[in-house]
């Protein structure tokens, strides 16, 4: 089973983009289970929202404890939330960033960095101030893993993205080929 834990701030799309997710997961053939978890349920306050995935029914009924994967829609989180607690040994960290992976210093043997932010931005999602990164970020984990095929994500926007469509799957096209990997 895979393991998914999403980091955001209320209004970047953390829930939206672990149902997209499920989704273009579920088309895969896999079972899945997305849930949130809000704390505070105002927009930009940290949220969290958890993915599992697998090829047989899925009978857990609790929060992911212990990610396989952990995506991080927002660098303020790394500073206010221990993102990487609980993720497994050889577990990805995939971060929204226009920083390297040096200037981050995240305890991960796997990191995928992307700038989401600036690839919103260009294709007019959100505002300048509040850019919604999460089908960027989505674009961006199908790059880093082999969990899901970049052409099921982009299937999955299209028929999921509550607004601008074709915008939100050039995003996560322009990150699929920005992503950087390490490790």
């Amino acid at each position: 089973m895979l393991e998914i834990r999403f980091h955001g701030r209320g209004g970047q799309g953390a829930v939206t983009a672990a149902n997209i997710l499920a989704e273009a997961c579920f088309r895969e053939g896999k079972d899945v289970q997305a849930f949130p978890m809000f704390g505070v349920e105002r927009r930009g306050a940290p949220v969290t929202a958890f993915l599992r995935v697998d090829e047989k029914p899925i009978r857990i009924k609790s929060q992911i404890y212990n990610p396989d994967i952990v995506v991080v829609l927002d660098t303020t989180l790394l500073e206010a939330v221990d993102v990487t607690s609980g993720l497994k040994e050889n577990g990805m960290v995939i971060i929204n960033t226009d920083r390297n992976v040096e200037e981050l210093k995240i305890k991960a043997k796997k990191i995928a960095l992307v700038d989401a932010t600036k690839i919103a931005i260009v294709h007019g999602l959100g505002s300048k101030a509040a850019p919604i990164v999460n089908t960027a970020i989505l674009g961006s984990f199908a790059k880093a893993t082999d969990a899901i095929k970049i052409d099921s994500v982009l299937n999955a926007i299209k028929d999921k993205s509550p607004a601008k469509s074709e915008e939100n799957i050039k995003a996560a096209e322009d990150a699929y080929k920005n992503t950087k990997v390490f490790g």
